[in-house]
């Protein structure tokens, strides 16, 4: 589902208050770098502003019904070209040919744009050739370079073009998506506190693993505090064998923290901020009988987890540790 600049607003309003200006004032410049962390709608924005480009009705947002902005959408507009890296780089033959398209007359208009998806990864031969071709700005012709990592480019080309930062997207922003897409409540909520990449949140939404992930961290919280003697059994027999991989270990103490951080938000009164509601008698019950310094202390038990996991220890003897941490807070 293709996202309205509506949306787009609500999920980064100051860089779409930017360009609004630019289009209603005409003042849109020729080159811009739209740097911000992987899935903070950076892409989603460049089509927007092509759309707004090239739509044949007036107004600063694009109608979405017109010939031009229904080719953008289905990705044939002729006059629209994305670079993106061919294997690990975007080369100078790639630039190359760009340029040598911009020669052309537009199909269309005399307007023509590109897109450059990962500009960051573009050879020094091709970040050159690019460099020559943004010096020669012309009105009729537009660039947007797309990145995560702007530190590895070139400074001459970041000068020559007009930087728009994309802020990571807010929990509630991301929430509201998941759930207009279908997503559960409960994972709406966690997963938008986990990532906050919406195409990321979305494939693990979808994910049995994910879903059994939830389930063992729920598991093992309830045997930690309704039946402590089993938790080194359940640590051995169901906890080490799913999660086997670093990735998955990581996961599953960012879902244990998130518990703990909820038993913390009920007994502050901030219980609108808690993200296993469907726990929340559980956790609630636990709130009551433990105190905020206790609680404070198996969030920091999970914290210390988490570090010490990076430095490749023994997995199953961390999580041995952090149970017995755990209990005694």
């Amino acid at each position: 589902m293709a996202i309205s600049w509506d949306d787009m607003n609500d999920l980064q309003p100051r860089v779409m208050r930017l360009i609004f200006n630019s289009i209603d004032k005409d003042r849109l410049a020729h080159a811009y770098l739209f740097e911000g962390k992987k899935g903070t709608g950076k892409l989603d924005a460049a089509m927007l502003l092509a759309k707004s480009f090239f739509c044949l009705e007036s107004g600063v947002k694009p109608c979405e019904s017109c010939q031009n902005c229904k080719r953008i959408a289905s990705g044939n507009h002729p006059d629209l070209h994305l670079v993106q890296p061919d294997g690990q780089s975007i080369k100078k033959a790639q630039v190359q040919a760009l340029q040598e398209e911009f020669t052309k007359a537009g199909v269309e208009s005399h307007r023509k744009m590109y897109i450059i998806l990962h500009a960051d990864k573009m050879t020094v031969n091709a970040a050159n050739s690019l460099l020559k071709f943004l010096e020669e700005p012309n009105r009729e012709t537009m660039a947007v370079l797309i990145t995560e990592q702007s530190h590895k480019m070139l400074d001459t080309i970041i000068s020559r073009c007009q930087m728009l930062s994309f802020q990571p997207l807010q929990p509630q922003s991301l929430e509201q998506q998941l759930l207009q897409e279908g997503v559960s409540q409960h994972l709406a909520r966690l997963l938008s506190n986990l990532t906050n990449n919406l195409a990321e949140a979305l494939e693990l939404s979808r994910n049995d693993q994910f879903a059994e992930s939830r389930a063992k961290v729920i598991k093992l919280y309830e045997v930690l505090h309704q039946r402590k003697e089993h938790a080194f059994f359940y640590i051995q027999d169901q906890w080490m064998p799913f999660f086997k991989e670093k990735d998955l270990q990581e996961t599953g103490l960012d879902m244990l923290l998130f518990i703990y951080r909820d038993v913390l938000s009920i007994q502050i009164g901030n219980e609108d901020k808690v993200i296993y509601q469907d726990l929340f008698q559980t956790m609630k019950q636990h709130a009551l009988h433990s105190t905020q310094q206790m609680v404070t202390s198996q969030i920091l038990a999970v914290l210390e987890a988490k570090k010490r996991l990076q430095s490749n220890v023994n997995a199953q003897g961390l999580m041995e540790q952090l149970v017995l941490m755990l209990q005694e807070g």
